[in-house]
């Protein structure tokens, strides 16, 4: 898969611009804020409906503006196709697909797949959980684009739900009204709840194989990496000391229980709906829900400790890298036909590496069908990499 053109309009610092791109190596080149980020932001929204640097959309918008249009022509195997995302503030999204007529934003999802590596995601190491957690949705929704749906009815019910629990903590006492009313969300959480963590699981068990691998290409050390879904619904879940102390088996054990990891999603819900009930009381007294996927983390270990808190500065990064690798695996799986692998997007990642993190990493990524590549100058790419060059300044790009 490849993008051989991106028109952006009044997103972020752009009024115009036009970028051409070919299959292969491209690497935009320029001093630090001049609009490099902006392009290849532009491009992850198009697979994602969503940004890699902001949690919201009102900064995509260029200052004095009230929307933005992204519009790109990607070929995915034999298949060429035109896309344009209307980004608009204060209202919902809208795209067209081969200039047909408007469609709600997120019927693209799934034409384009992205995977794109920043300095942001070191985070995804060492930041809070809610860093893994919009990955593993992420690569859900990229690989099941309906799953989509599933996530914005799990938020719209729990943002119902949090608000009946304030108004009965305000309340002083459980009314018959407030425990009847709560009983019914429950079971809408608990039901809407169980899809997502299952979707989860699904991603993390497809990622598994490839981490390890993918970390050992970079790093060349003797720590194995390993994922492990850490779910508040489960009675056993013990997310304080595992973060605390090096792991014996029967601990993972208790982080990633074999009951949930082979569990349907019928009897996720029976598990949710039972923590809903064991919690009721903190969660009465505290005014918000306690547990469900929105609380859930992933426990990243080299060898027996835990990542976070444990990995040195050039362990964070090659784990952080590994994981948006074994994600272009499971994309790839995902659709093997030629010429229909992700597009991976090296945000600024090469200055920050040491050459024989670059070296390897040039070597595993040169032959995705296009790699798109931002940095200060073109001395820090490696010369494996090759493919064409493109300078950026303000407002404009060019070969």
């Amino acid at each position: 898969m490849y993008i051989s053109h991106v028109s952006l309009t009044d997103f972020r610092s752009y009024a115009q611009a036009d970028v051409e791109l070919g299959p292969g190596t491209n690497v935009l080149v320029g001093p630090n804020g001049v609009g490099k980020t902006n392009i290849v932001e532009a491009i992850g929204y198009l697979a994602t409906l969503s940004s890699h640097r902001v949690t919201n959309d009102a900064p995509l918008l260029r200052f004095g503006t009230d929307r933005a249009l992204v519009r790109a022509r990607v070929q995915r195997a034999k298949l060429v196709t035109s896309l344009e995302v209307e980004i608009t503030a204060g209202k919902a999204n809208r795209a067209r697909i081969n200039r047909a007529n408007p469609v709600r934003a997120r019927d693209i999802l799934g034409i384009v797949r992205t995977v794109l590596f920043a300095p942001e995601d070191l985070a995804l190491v060492k930041g809070d959980p809610s860093n893994r957690r919009r990955f593993l949705d992420d690569l859900l929704v990229i690989l099941r684009p309906g799953e989509a749906a599933t996530r914005g009815d799990y938020e719209r019910v729990l943002k119902q739900r949090n608000a009946l629990l304030k108004s009965a903590r305000n309340g002083g006492k459980l009314s018959t009204a407030h425990e009847s009313t709560l009983d019914v969300w429950d079971t809408h959480l608990a039901r809407a709840g169980a899809r997502v963590l299952r979707g989860r699981l699904e991603v993390l068990r497809l990622l598994s194989p490839y981490l390890g691998a993918a970390y050992a290409s970079l790093a060349d050390a003797n720590k194995e990496a390993h994922a492990y879904y850490q779910a508040t619904i489960s009675p056993d879940f013990e997310s304080e000391a595992a973060e605390n102390k090096a792991l014996d088996t029967e601990e993972v054990s208790r982080i990633a229980p074999a009951a949930l990891l082979h569990a349907g999603t019928a009897e996720i819900e029976d598990m949710f709906l039972e923590a809903l009930l064991n919690t009721r009381e903190k969660e009465l007294e505290r005014g918000i829900t306690l547990v469900g996927p929105h609380r859930d983390d992933v426990l990243l270990t080299l060898g027996t400790a835990p990542a976070k808190g444990y990995a040195s500065h050039g362990e964070t990064w090659s784990l952080a890298l590994a994981l948006r690798l074994a994600a272009y695996k499971v994309m790839g799986e995902d659709d093997p036909r030629p010429g229909a692998g992700p597009i991976l997007i090296l945000d600024d990642v090469f200055a920050e590496l040491d050459a024989t993190r670059r070296t390897r990493l040039a070597t595993i990524v040169a032959g995705a069908d296009q790699v798109i590549v931002t940095a200060a100058v073109a001395s820090d790419v490696p010369a494996e990499l090759g493919g064409t060059f493109l300078k950026v300044s303000p407002g404009a790009v060019k070969s």
